[in-house]
């Protein structure tokens, strides 16, 4: 079975590769890669580049600004030829490897050890620049047990719920990325049963406190089966419990085989947990892993070796690891030609090693070291990523960035861009605004058109009428509306204030999410006046003029039309706080006067008259 989706996966490849031209001006590819950036290789993916001595520094808890402008010609070409940023089509998040906790009040910043030099603003900074989301993950650094003891109380419980978010808030991060292993890999699989209620109830409580922040929640752990198979996998993690309170699974299918030689996560493994995943979740949240490294066993030592062989030399000894990057150059040293294994998906070969030299007593001898060597190469990537278009997953997140080859992104890329959602056109317009002015309380209207690029509307898309005060830094959702048959949205509207406006509409597997351009829209002031019809010759009326919208503060006169020129009548009124004005005056003579309210700087009302008897 695997054969064959394999081999239609890579007619599918070839049929892509011959339409990319045409793709790449129609389509950007699926935002389907995320993964792992360890605080020690942060230059793997992003250059450590020095802002300019005029650049303003990055203060803690402030946005830095990261810009072209704070960057020299040569830091901005690095920064533009960086792993990150010729890859960002390709990736919506990425994941700092960079925190990990100690106590439920302490976590500990593990970027500032591996790169004291670069502020983590800076180099957080130039991830938003390249238009990706920042969810850090934090480890569990605490000994056995204790992680699975401090959640079993609901004080340090909430504690700890606290400590996260504030390192969340205060980084402006997007979320956390939680990757305890300690529960699968430390504290022993008699515990599990225990823990898995208060690591259930841990995730519940943060997922709340993140969301009421608008922040995500991953969790990142080994793979789960079916419970009610014979193999479960490790429970522990209770994706069914979960499932709702986060908005990540990373699954990490690889290091399948550790301390024995063998694949590093096979296919017909990887699948079977992704199955169950997405029977208890939606698949947009469920990420596969991908291992950007292979592994080197020794298998079988003959003969002594001598003292001059490197030590360590012995059968079943702890294997090497190696980047994928360098497994070509590997395989060459190693005097090996790689082959496919077709039921796994991955790359193995066998070398052996021989060594002559002295023992340590000086006689002759000579060894050979048998060893086996698997890794996942570009054609694994291609297997696996068939995967995440045959369940339609959220994508794949590799351990860790920038040490795939460059044939393997390739890979990624092409199917990234076979799988591309339709692009779809969001415009805007607005009825009965005046360039992009509205009376106070005034009706216009919103109209949005919504098509394929090939102008074919699309019918029943439901559209998120969002607004942005002057003051606000977040977009805030006014209504959904739904497209008519040919694409359209329209609604009335009235505004108090000036605002900015758009359209927008979230991605779905079949089209992409959109945003309209965003358009201010200035509310021009409007005045109500309360006064008198008529009034006595020489007798004191009052005259009140409502400022909308409310202002405190305005200066305003009252004036009277005088032979044809406007005159001010009596002192300068201030607004309070209601946004109201309050004049008095007196007029000698019987007749009629016409007068009006001129806010300084700004409008004047509607003018009115006075009978004078």
């Amino acid at each position: 079975m695997k054969r064959r989706i394999g081999f239609a996966f890579s007619l599918l490849l070839l049929f892509t590769a011959a339409l990319q031209p045409l793709q790449a001006a129609d389509k950007e590819p699926r935002k389907i890669l995320s993964g792992w950036i360890p605080y020690y290789s942060v230059k793997t993916v992003l250059p450590l580049v020095r802002k300019l001595p005029s650049a303003a520094p990055s203060v803690v808890g402030q946005p830095a600004i990261c810009d072209a402008s704070q960057y020299g010609p040569a830091e901005n070409l690095a920064i533009e030829n960086s792993y990150l940023f010729k890859n960002k089509d390709l990736m919506r998040e990425v994941m700092p490897f960079w925190f990990s906790l100690k106590s439920p009040t302490v976590i500990r910043d593990d970027y500032i050890s591996g790169n004291p030099s670069w502020p983590m603003a800076d180099t957080v900074c130039l991830m938003r620049r390249a238009g990706l989301q920042v969810i850090p993950t934090m480890t569990d650094g605490t000994d056995k047990l204790v992680l699975s003891e401090y959640l079993s109380n609901a004080t340090t419980r909430t504690t700890l719920v606290k400590t996260i978010v504030e390192l969340v808030m205060k980084n402006n991060f997007d979320g956390i990325d939680l990757d305890y292993e300690g529960f699968a890999f430390v504290d022993g699989n008699s515990t599990w049963s225990k823990t898995a209620p208060r690591w259930v109830a841990f995730v519940k409580e943060l997922s709340v406190a993140l969301r009421a922040n608008k922040k995500l929640l991953s969790v990142s752990t080994p793979y789960l089966y079916n419970p009610n198979e014979a193999q479960k996998g490790y429970f522990v993690y209770a994706w069914a419990e979960i499932a709702t309170s986060i908005d990540r699974l990373r699954i990490m299918t690889y290091d399948y085989s550790v301390a024995k030689p063998g694949p590093m996560g096979p296919l017909s493994w990887t699948e079977k947990t992704i199955q169950y995943a997405i029977s208890v979740m939606p698949a947009s949240k469920v990420y596969m892993g991908l291992p950007g490294y292979g592994r080197d066993w020794i298998t079988s030592v003959s003969g002594k070796c001598p003292t001059s062989a490197p030590p360590g030399l012995i059968g079943g000894a702890k294997a090497a690891t190696f980047k994928m990057n360098y497994a070509a150059a590997k395989a060459l040293i190693d005097g090996a030609i790689p082959s496919y294994n077709e039921k796994y998906g991955e790359a193995t070969y066998n070398y052996s090693q021989s060594y002559n030299g002295l023992s340590a007593t000086g006689a002759s001898t000579a060894c050979t070291v048998n060893r086996t060597v698997w890794y996942q190469n570009a054609r694994s990537f291609a297997d696996r990523i068939a995967l995440v278009a045959k369940y339609r997953l959220g994508g794949a997140a590799m351990w860790t960035l920038g040490m795939e080859d460059v044939e393997a992104t390739t890979q990624i890329r092409t199917a990234a861009l076979a799988i591309a959602p339709d692009p779809v056109v969001n415009t805007m317009t607005f009825e009965s605004v005046d360039q992009n002015s509205v009376s106070y309380g005034s009706l216009f209207t919103v109209k949005g058109q919504f098509t394929l690029k090939d102008k074919t509307p699309i019918a029943g898309l439901t559209v998120s009428l969002e607004i942005k005060r002057p003051n606000e830094s977040a977009w805030t959702k006014i209504t959904d509306l739904v497209t008519a048959n040919d694409g359209s949205v329209m609604t009335p509207m009235t505004l108090g204030g000036d605002a900015s406006i758009r359209l927008t509409t979230v991605g779905t597997w079949e089209r992409s999410e959109s945003v309209s351009k965003e358009e201010k829209v200035s509310v021009k002031s409007l005045i109500q006046i309360d006064r008198p019809v008529s009034v006595s010759k020489g007798a004191v009326f009052t005259i009140k003029a409502q400022l909308l919208p409310k202002n405190v503060g305005k200066s305003a006169n009252l004036q009277k039309n005088v032979n044809g020129k406007w005159q001010n009548i009596g002192t300068v009124s201030i607004s309070d706080l209601n946004g109201v004005f309050v004049f008095s005056a007196t007029e000698p003579k019987r007749g009629v006067v016409t007068m009006r309210i001129q806010v300084i700087g700004d409008i004047a009302s509607e003018q009115f008259a006075i009978v004078i008897r």
